[in-house]
């Protein structure tokens, strides 16, 4: 089984795993904007609670997303890079894709481990709690905080870079490399 669309051109992502990209997206988007909000917010306060319970609920939603979207693409591979992709720009677009799938797992793992190791549930939009799975432990706690913190700057690091990416593939060479990932077809668009 194969992971593109039969089509003239560039072979394109296949649905489901187009829809989950842009799912993660969006999701990114907001989990970020919840963390940046429940940081200015001020402590102890309902504002802030409610803030972090969202943003505990899309992290774990990102996680769960990642862990599908792995499992898919270990069973329905990525199609092949176009032809006119050198070697260097498909091995730092593998290298980047790598990167964002193992940073969408790490940072709501150690998100869940800094509350868990803390002998805190998370809470799931407030319907499911998930239990601390490990004995108490500050100072796994405190590190995986800190890989949380730390990782935002990953996160939006390897985000950027694959934006850019991809705007260049689509506003400047043209190459149809962006038109892989679209959610539809363009007739018109960046294409002259």
């Amino acid at each position: 089984m194969s992971g593109a669309e039969s089509s003239p051109g560039a072979e394109r992502y296949r649905p489901v795993a187009r829809a989950v990209h842009w799912l993660i997206a969006a999701l990114a988007v907001m989990v970020v904007s919840l963390g940046w909000a429940s940081g200015s917010a001020p402590r102890n306060s309902p504002a802030r609670d409610s803030l972090l319970l969202l943003h505990r609920s899309v992290g774990l939603t990102i996680l769960a997303l990642m862990v599908f979207r792995t499992l898919w693409r270990w069973f329905d591979p990525a199609p092949p890079p176009p032809p006119a992709l050198g070697r260097i720009e498909a091995g730092l677009a593998r290298l980047t894709q790598f990167g964002l799938y193992l940073i969408f797992l790490v940072m709501p793992l150690a998100g869940y481990l800094n509350a868990a190791a803390a002998g805190r549930a998370v809470s799931f939009f407030g319907l499911v709690s998930v239990p601390p799975l490990l004995p108490v432990d500050e100072r796994l706690s405190q590190f995986a905080i800190a890989v949380h913190l730390l990782g935002q700057y990953v996160v939006y690091l390897l985000v950027s870079l694959h934006v850019v990416g991809a705007l260049y593939h689509g506003a400047i060479r043209r190459d149809g490399v962006l038109d892989r990932m679209l959610p539809l077809r363009r007739s018109v668009g960046f294409k002259s």
